[in-house]
Parts: structure tokens; sequence; C-alpha cells
């Protein structure tokens, strides 16, 4: 997945949570959560079909450069992974379900990247912000374990700064659809899905 740089992104910080018991979800009430899927067009045009999701956006996340670029993050190197900061709506789809979903989008046995894009700033991954998240995607990657009866390669890691990616990134797949949607076939990633999953 080759694409240009155009401009740089904003700093968003990863909001990290505390260990006192979380409260009921209330109507209104909004969440954040940070995933990683290989390529981020399709990470956020995945979620963006959620039930509950009410905003997505493409990022870098996972390593310590500051402001990381396009550029710099898909030379390798960097410990940033494509990721997507996904906001939801608590009452209607809860972290569990995000991340038991999010697994059904991945190839999650598979350690080395996502598809056709290979290499480490493309691999998967749930980052968490606190225990609880913890445990959910840890019942979600066992749950998909059985499921799948191989080893899920998907890591659970801490939640760190996020950067947005530039602003050419963000909904990709809706402002260039039909690039898109060729990028995401002649990667092979919905044949790999179905296969995987029998779905």
């Amino acid at each position: 997945m080759r694409r240009f740089l155009i401009a740089s992104g904003a700093l968003i910080l990863a909001a990290c949570g505390s260990d006192a018991p979380a409260a009921a979800p209330q109507a209104g009430q909004r969440a954040t959560a940070v995933f990683a899927g290989g390529c981020f067009w399709c990470t956020e045009s995945d979620f963006d079909h959620m039930p509950g999701v009410l905003d997505t956006v493409s990022g870098y996340t996972g390593g310590t450069l500051r402001n990381p670029t396009y550029k710099q993050v898909s030379a390798g190197g960097t410990g940033h992974l494509e990721a997507v900061r996904v906001t939801y709506d608590p009452t209607r789809i809860s972290y569990a379900e995000l991340a038991r979903r999010f697994l059904r989008t991945v190839d999650a046995v598979d350690g080395g990247g996502q598809f056709c894009d290979r290499s480490d700033q493309y691999r998967s991954a749930i980052f968490v912000a606190t225990p609880a998240e913890r445990a959910a995607a840890t019942a979600a990657i066992r749950q998909a374990s059985a499921q799948l009866k191989q080893k899920v390669a998907t890591e659970i890691l801490p939640a760190r700064t996020f950067t947005a990616a530039e602003g050419y990134h963000q909904d990709y797949y809706r402002k260039n659809a039909v690039r898109y949607k060729f990028y995401r076939w002649n990667c092979g990633r919905d044949q790999r899905l179905k296969a995987l999953w029998q779905r």
C-alpha cells in the first residue's frame, strides 16, 4: 500500500483509564478505542459499518517517534502501526463487542502484517487503556483462537499517543471509492477473511 505524503497529522493523546470500576453507560455517552488492522483505510471502513460506531480517525500509534508521518511509518523502524481511533456509543456497542468484531476483520493468525501489506507497521493489535479493556481483549482473542483452532497473532498492547494521519488518508474509502475498492480486492483482504472465518 504505497501512498504519498501530503500533510502533517494532528497529535491526539490516547486516554488513560483508571482502575476504578466503570459506571454503567449513559445515553449520549462517548468512548474511544484504538485498533490496528493493517491498512488503516480498510480498518476505518470496517469500523464505520459497525452499529454504534460514531467516528473513526486513521493514524499511527505504538512507537515512540513524536508526530510521525506516513512516509516515516511506511518506511518502517518507527515502532508505530497504522491504526484507527474509534469513537463509539457504549450504550449501543460494548468495548468487548468491538474487539470481537475487529478480530473478524483481520487475518488474526498472521503476525507478519496483514494481507498484501507486510512488515511490522501493518500487523494487527488491540490497544488497551484499562484493565477492563485488557480483560475484554483477552477474552475476544481466546474466543477467536478457539473458533479458528489456531493461535491468534493479534497483539494486545498498552495504549500510547495516537497521531492522526494526514488529511488525505481520512475517509479514503469514501473519497476515493474506485481506487479503494480496487486496492482492497487486489490485496485479497475479503477473500482471505472469507476463507479464514468461513463466512
